[in-house]
């Protein structure tokens, strides 16, 4: 069975991000697959901000990640990039953590005016881990609501999301696959 992460750079449990991380992670599961929810809110703060490369739990996520078959990675915007606290976890990563990984990239934010931030910021930031980006989702706070089961309210949006979903786990499959073939010779 592959094993999706997904990690969460919201320090906050009922951000809109944080639902739509829980929401795809059921449909992760749905389609057969096994998930391993990371959130930056729980890390030690301490860890994360005085860089503790030693932190167990810094060491517990760096092998999840290490061994997951694919990765989603969502976070809210702040400032026109992602958030503060997921870039700390970040830098506590080896650099190359999600080597040939599939990686679903996730922002959402206030208006459309940041929906750039996912390729100039996010983006960029997965690429240094080495990880295979994908197209990858941005929701606007008015295509959402926190309080559903499935927060994304907008049609158009689900359909996109459902579809970069899929494209995301044929992508794990394909590596899987492949990895398979590179042991057997």
């Amino acid at each position: 069975m592959a094993n999706i992460v997904i990690v969460s750079g919201s320090p906050s449990s009922t951000s809109r991000s944080e639902q739509v991380l829980l929401y795809l992670g059921k449909r992760v599961e749905q389609e057969g697959f096994s998930i391993k929810h990371i959130s930056v809110k729980d890390v030690e703060a301490g860890d994360l901000l005085f860089g503790n490369f030693n932190s167990e739990q810094v060491k517990q996520i760096s092998l999840e990640l290490e061994q997951a078959d694919g990765v989603i990675v969502g976070t809210p915007v702040y400032k026109s990039s992602y958030s503060g606290v997921l870039k700390a976890l970040i830098d506590l990563l080896p650099q190359d953590i999600l080597q040939d990984t599939p990686v679903l990239p996730l922002m959402t934010g206030g208006s459309a005016s940041h929906l750039l931030a996912i390729e100039y910021t996010l983006k960029p930031l997965l690429a240094s881990l080495k990880g295979q980006t994908i197209k990858g989702l941005y929701f606007q706070d008015s295509q959402l609501d926190k309080t559903r089961e499935n927060p994304i309210t907008d049609i158009e949006i689900l359909e996109r999301t459902e579809k970069q979903l899929d494209y995301f786990l044929g992508k794990v499959n394909q590596n899987i696959k492949y990895h398979r073939l590179v042991q057997v010779y």
